[in-house]
């Protein structure tokens, strides 16, 4: 009969296991399919004179025209698109405005097996996610009614070709003989973008003109987002000011008001899991910051004050664009407090220093996997002395479990006495009863803060370590959570059995709970736990065998 029972009970597990596999399968969250950079389409023109800010603070023009539609500068030839690729970036500039329409990070694939780049930015029918910039103003050629400037390039191709910086130059020319180019600077391994905007005045006129820079995004789902249980990384602009060095503002938030502020210095972001685009404006003065939403599009950037270039003369004004991972030697390079985007939460107090320590040990181990079981080793051998103590109060209760069960049998249904009796108990063999709740308590933030830096670390998408494929998403056999569910049962009956019957039953619950729950974890947040655990019931054991070898008190 119990052979019978124990078939079946492996038997029901099989086919349970067998049923989740399936229903992920079926219905597990699939990661966005991404078209490759070569066959973006578009349609038109990425922006128009709608989705351009308006610069309050230009005065009007003098002789009260607006700049004519540009002409194309001798020795160049006009272009609709211009490609440039780096060792680390392949764009796509509209040569109608000079907008930037599509950022693909050569470093970093779609999905988990494609040969195909990942898009970060991109215009087709499907989603809009651009970089706008430009001259509004008084003169400012962006601003004319009749639509955004044409630029015209040398060639429509760029390669960095092992150089350590390319630049692009987009040129413009109006019917005055104010002529403007719009330089963009490539860099080697860098995914900042800069950018200039120099204006050589061969009018008779003053020029008069603000830079604006914005970030242009519909409200389609993050390529990386994930509907598996558990937090949920920020998508969204973000912004940097002098009142709030870091300030989120949903897109929910400009559906009820618009974002306005007028600071110095700072930057305009747009966040989603493990990668950014930010416009960072050159310091130095101070800079209209706000959110609007146009025909289902949210745009979130800046306005610079407005600038002038006397008759014959020239002037450049500047700005750096960010597209690339959320990469904190990359962020920080970009902009102060760029490196705040990599979002740790409110325990970023302690996984700020996790997410240190875990490159540390990455550059000695090379491997994301074994990376994850040094940092268990390292924060067990912290908590070691408090394990120690909350694990010998545990084996003392479990040693003196049967005189604790003759107490309550012989006080009876009296609570009083048989209360006294347990703490004279305690006392007598220095039990203490809350002590098995330490290690939790204790590990509780560390596991919290671990969760954040290994979802929010681009450096583990995509990582492999034994026959997991990506240690940030959920294992796909969920292997390790049935592991740990085990090792929890293990741990389980090393403790004493707690008293009441009720409270028994529900801790013998717990691991099928906590095996459901991480069915959807991060499959290196599981390995640190069935680590955790291995390591506990090890440690546990050793002491339970120490505790039941020493003489009682009495």
């Amino acid at each position: 009969m119990d052979v019978q029972r124990v078939i079946l009970v492996a038997a029901l597990a099989l086919i349970s296991y067998m049923l989740v596999l399936q229903w992920n399968e079926d219905y597990g969250q699939q990661p966005t399919a991404q078209a490759p950079a070569a066959s973006v389409s578009v349609y038109g023109s990425a922006s128009t004179s709608s989705d351009l800010p308006t610069a309050v603070t230009a005065e009007k023009s003098t002789s009260g025209e607006l700049p004519t539609t540009g002409t194309v500068t001798e020795g160049t030839t006009p272009a609709q698109l211009i490609t440039v690729k780096t060792d680390v970036l392949d764009v796509l500039i509209d040569a109608k405005g000079g907008d930037i329409i599509q950022v693909a990070l050569t470093a970093y694939k779609a999905t988990l097996g494609s040969e195909l780049p990942f898009i970060l930015l991109e215009q087709n029918t499907n989603r809009t996610y651009v970089s706008q910039s430009g001259l509004v103003g008084t003169n400012g050629p962006d601003a004319n009614p009749e639509g955004r400037p044409s630029y015209s390039v040398a060639k429509s191709e760029y390669t960095l070709d092992g150089q350590d910086s390319i630049n692009v130059d987009l040129v413009f020319s109006d019917a005055k003989g104010v002529n403007i180019t719009k330089r963009y600077v490539f860099s080697k391994n860098s995914y900042t973008i800069g950018q200039e905007y120099i204006v050589n005045n061969g009018s008779s006129e003053l020029f008069q003109a603000n830079l604006f820079a914005q970030i242009k995004r519909d409200q389609s789902a993050d390529p990386n987002s994930s509907t598996d249980m558990g937090m949920q990384s920020y998508l969204g602009p973000v912004f940097s000011t002098t009142t709030d060095s870091y300030q989120k503002y949903d897109f929910d938030d400009i559906n009820e008001v618009n974002f306005n502020e007028t600071t110095a210095d700072g930057w305009a972001a747009m966040v989603q899991h493990y990668f950014l685009s930010a416009w960072i404006p050159t310091p130095g003065a101070e800079y209209t910051y706000s959110t609007r939403k146009l025909n289902g599009n949210y745009i979130a950037g800046f306005v610079s004050p407005s600038f002038e270039v006397p008759a014959g003369g020239e002037k450049t004004v500047s700005a750096s664009f960010y597209a690339g991972p959320k990469d904190v030697d990359q962020m920080e390079a970009a902009a102060p407090m760029l490196d705040r985007t990599l979002d740790f939460g409110w325990l970023w107090w302690i996984a700020s220093p996790l997410y240190i320590v875990l490159k540390w040990i990455h550059g000695l181990v090379g491997n994301w996997g074994l990376t994850i079981i040094c940092i268990t080793l390292l924060v067990k051998a912290l908590l070691f002395q408090l394990n120690a103590k909350a694990f010998k109060s545990m084996a003392k209760m479990r040693k003196f479990g049967p005189e604790m069960t003759r107490l309550k049998e012989l006080h009876g249904a009296d609570r009083q006495k048989m209360s006294q009796a347990m703490m004279e108990l305690y006392k007598k063999e220095k039990i203490n009863p809350l002590g098995g709740c330490l290690p939790i308590v204790a590990q509780m933030p560390i596991f919290i803060s671990l969760y954040w830096v290994l979802m929010e670390s681009v450096e583990l998408r995509h990582a492999d370590f034994l026959y997991l494929t990506d240690l940030s998403a959920k294992d796909p056999y969920f292997i390790l959570p049935i592991i740990m569910g085990v090792s929890m049962f293990i741990q389980q009956s090393l403790n004493p059995t707690p008293p009441d019957p009720m409270q028994a039953k529900v801790m013998k619950m717990l691991p099928i709970m906590f095996t459901f729950f991480f069915l959807w974890f991060p499959a290196g947040l599981t390995l640190y736990w069935v680590v955790n655990n291995i390591l506990s019931i090890a440690q546990q054991y050793v002491i339970n065998k120490q505790i039941e070898a020493e003489p009682s008190a009495t």
